[in-house]
């Protein structure tokens, strides 16, 4: 018995390698020029080149294979009907939890306390696959690490949270993604905490991470040149006004940061009140067409159906297509909201 490590422990179970899931579910030549082209224009949309408003909308969470793919079937009709828009689609798994509580699909894919990960990663890495071969570009907030070897191939657009854009380890590992990366500010409302993460990610990285044959590794980066700020609120108020978006540019002008930033219509900018969201979502895109092209995009928790619901002890009483974290809008009012919106951009 070893008395000085692993008390705490009480099992270790080995994963597969990350290219032993990726022989699983390979890519083939289209999937992978989709994901291409998604980062190639959420690239050209935060450099300006691409005059279209990227729009990052989906569910909270992912818990099911089928509400992912309704979902984005829908969104891909709705893409034709906007075409000044550019959708991205919400495929978040992993979610940071205050204390406890589910932690998204890749670690608990069953929604029950198994912690199957292995199932969770094959699982994650399915439902983006097949997102991608639909031809719609993908987003989602990477949380753990190890998790980027499995399938960020796959993912057009990273997210790094409020609570770990201060994370020493978020900022390497977004250092040598291979997308463009938002940083939130804190949950205190305070940016100069993301706008620090954006010149760190841009900057060479040395850490520990895993190779794809699943070795500890020291993966040497070349620093990510496309990292931008998402404005969420925090602080107990919002920050898309006007005037917070223009301290913003302003600040990120002062730091030689690229001024291109996303503004999150839930969160604290909506005061955590999911019915708010278009409210948001107007006030924003009158500041554009007032003139603030420094913003670049928005994001919209969305689901099939309005609210959320606690995961029940028999899965069977799930509610279709409503959230299992935060509350969401529904469809409906998703895309009322967004041709609406698309009405007053174009």
């Amino acid at each position: 018995m070893n008395e000085l490590e692993n008390l705490n422990i009480a099992q270790v179970t080995e994963l597969f390698a990350p290219e032993v899931i990726k022989e699983k579910l390979p890519l083939d030549d289209s999937t992978r020029a989709s994901v291409l082209e998604g980062r190639r224009v959420v690239s050209d949309i935060l450099a300006g080149r691409d005059k279209r408003l990227m729009v990052i909308t989906g569910p909270c969470s992912i818990h099911s294979y089928e509400i992912a793919m309704d979902y984005a079937r829908r969104l891909s009709q709705l893409q034709q009907e906007v075409p000044q828009f550019y959708f991205v689609m919400r495929v978040y798994f992993e979610k940071p939890r205050t204390t406890v509580g589910w932690k998204g699909l890749i670690n608990d894919p069953q929604l029950n306390g198994t912690y199957n990960v292995q199932d969770g990663l094959v699982e994650g890495r399915k439902i983006l696959r097949e997102i991608a071969a639909m031809g719609i570009p993908t987003a989602t907030e990477f949380l753990d690490p190890i998790v980027p070897q499995y399938i960020s191939d796959l993912v057009s657009w990273a997210a790094i949270g409020a609570r770990t854009t201060e994370s020493q380890t978020h900022r390497e590992m977004s250092s040598g993604l291979s997308m463009p990366v938002g940083f939130k500010n804190s949950t205190d409302g305070s940016i100069a905490v993301a706008l620090n993460a954006i010149e760190s990610s841009r900057s060479p990285q040395n850490f520990l991470g895993i190779t794809q044959q699943g070795k500890s590794c020291i993966l040497s980066t070349k620093g990510n040149k496309m990292g931008h700020l998402v404005l969420r609120g925090g602080g107990g108020k919002p920050n898309y006004d006007s005037e917070s978006v223009a301290k913003a540019v302003e600040d990120m002008i002062k730091r030689d940061i690229n001024p291109a930033l996303v503004v999150d219509c839930s969160h604290a900018n909506s005061n955590k009140d999911h019915t708010r969201q278009p409210i948001v979502l107007e006030d924003v895109i009158a500041q554009y067409k007032a003139g603030q092209t420094a913003i670049r995009g928005v994001m919209l928790e969305s689901n099939i159906n309005p609210g959320n619901q606690s995961i029940p002890e028999n899965l069977e009483d799930l509610k279709y297509g409503v959230s299992v974290t935060d509350k969401c809008l529904d469809w409906g009012t998703t895309e009322k909201i967004l041709k609406e919106a698309h009405s007053n951009y174009a």
